[in-house]
């Protein structure tokens, strides 16, 4: 694992990418049904030209990008009151992959398509917001939904010989949870 340094520049490009997403577009929402704020903040949303792997965010930066996305959120159902439209909204929490939580819009025919787009788990869990620090108050504002975080590897994605029958083949690989957060 890369030793991650530079804290206060990362806290000021979450800032950065808080701020810069606070508003909706609301002409991508219209032409293509959704909007979404990714955590895009070098290094944990950044690709890795060096193979190296980054650790997730921890400790004050953790709380820094939860409190973004919540501050996000709240500020596109503000946006998304004054449609009058039915609309999905919520923070996707990936479980242990933070960086790749995010804000998520959608309206009219793409609603259907983000209610499932994950799987169910067999055991549901309920969301433990107590090791999420200060940010916990906030998180208990949301209803959380309990959902499987996943990767499909294709064939012609591994070395793995005999594993697959043909070209079509593929595996799901279960990386950990997803906590889909609505505001109650």
């Amino acid at each position: 694992m890369k030793k991650v340094r530079g804290h206060k520049r990362i806290w000021r490009n979450i800032d950065r990418w808080k701020h810069s997403n606070m508003k909706l577009d609301m002409k991508n929402l219209v032409r293509y049904e959704r909007d979404y704020a990714k955590v895009c903040v070098h290094p944990y949303g950044s690709i890795s030209f060096t193979n190296s792997q980054v650790p997730e965010p921890r400790a004050e930066t953790k709380q820094r990008i939860l409190n973004g996305l919540i501050d996000i959120y709240q500020s596109w159902r503000t946006q998304l009151d004054g449609m009058n439209e039915p609309y999905y909204l919520k923070i996707w929490i990936f479980d242990p992959r933070l960086s790749r939580s995010q804000v998520l819009c959608a309206v009219r025919n793409s609603i259907d398509f983000y209610e499932n787009t994950f799987s169910s788990p067999e055991n549901d869990q309920r969301f433990n917001s107590c090791r999420l620090g200060i940010v916990k108050e906030r998180l208990e504002k949301f209803d959380w939904q309990h959902r499987i975080d996943e990767d499909v590897v294709y064939d012609s994605e591994t070395d793995a010989n005999g594993e697959f029958e043909n070209e079509l083949d593929f595996l799901i690989v279960k990386r950990g949870n997803v906590w889909l957060g609505e505001a109650v």
